[in-house]
């Protein structure tokens, strides 16, 4: 309950703070990126429940001759890799944290198709709700392996209070400033997680 009552204390604050921001992305992302503003895609939350997290876009539509879309790298603009670089991409999920679905600080909320593919040990990241950021993104984001990461979230799990919350969202401020992680490689954030083979779980 009290991390309810700050969840919400600080999302009010934060969206009273940033909205003047929001709207000058809104325009930016209709003019560069064109419609919809705002990308909606299901997630799962608390136990696995699904809800709908809010991102603004930061992708193009751009599709072959066979009307697939184009490869990630090649729709994500220049733009694009700015708000993500900036996390101007995540300031909707404050709406998500105003209806309940996601938290401040927890895991954060990945593909449904991921729920099948968790060890048993992974799968105790939705023993709570998700978050805007977390143990993992302050500690490696993108730049550490899925195992490394599915680690630090559990780790959450188990140890998580008031205090470690506290310090996970400063030093998520520190990050933000450096964009610190926001890249994996090769890849413009993670690459797709397949499941974690026995050697590696061990």
């Amino acid at each position: 309950m009290l991390k309810r009552l700050f969840d919400l204390s600080v999302a009010i604050i934060l969206l009273l703070v940033t909205f003047p921001v929001m709207i000058i992305v809104w325009l930016l992302v209709r003019f560069k990126l064109g419609t919809p503003v705002l990308f909606k895609q299901k997630r799962p939350g608390l136990h696995g429940k699904p809800f709908y997290l809010f991102k603004f876009r930061t992708m193009t539509d751009e599709r072959d001759a066979n009307d697939d879309l184009l490869s990630d790298h090649l729709r994500l603009t220049p733009f694009g890799i700015l708000l993500r670089k900036t996390s101007l991409d995540e300031l909707p999920q404050l709406l998500n944290v105003l209806r309940g679905d996601i938290s401040l600080v927890g895991p954060r909320p990945l593909l449904m198709d991921y729920l099948t593919l968790y060890t048993e040990e992974q799968s105790k990241r939705h023993l709570v709700k998700p978050g805007i950021t977390g143990w993992a993104q302050v500690n490696g984001r993108n730049a550490v392996t899925w195992e490394e990461r599915f680690e630090r979230d559990v780790w959450y799990v188990k140890n998580q209070s008031f205090l470690l919350d506290m310090k996970i969202l400063f030093m998520t401020l520190k990050k933000v400033v450096t964009s610190d992680g926001v890249s994996n490689g090769a890849h413009i954030t993670m690459p797709v997680f397949e499941g974690t083979t026995r050697n590696q779980e061990g």
